[in-house]
């Protein structure tokens, strides 16, 4: 598992998706937390509108899926524990994998774009 700034996360996340032509997918876990510890989050292109799409599906069995049209929202909602963000808390998210691969491999590519 790897730690990447909150910066690098953004600038990931604000990767045009019509330029690297798949979705954009991020298994992490909260450290040191037992619900958080098999989650994703993304940034998809919703097939109707063409617009984008952030989400979030914190636990295995779907129960806590959320969507979101911006990243604003998406990175400042208060999902966590009923009342912590994903921004909140970033320097306990962990990365287990950046789009399939290990983050060292693919950081840089997203970086670059």
């Amino acid at each position: 598992m790897d730690k990447i700034t909150f910066l690098e996360f953004e600038q990931v996340m604000s990767c045009d998706l019509k330029k690297i032509t798949e979705p954009i997918e991020i298994w992490f876990c909260v450290d040191d937390c037992i619900v958080y510890q098999d989650s994703w989050l993304g940034k998809m292109t919703d097939r109707d509108t063409k617009n984008d799409v952030y989400w979030f599906g914190l636990v295995p069995d779907g129960s806590q899926a959320y969507d979101y049209d911006s990243f604003e929202a998406f990175a400042n909602a208060k999902i966590f524990y009923g009342n912590k963000s994903l921004k909140e808390l970033w320097g306990s998210i962990s990365i287990v994998s950046l789009c399939g691969g290990m983050v060292e491999e693919t950081l840089p590519h997203y970086l670059a774009l």
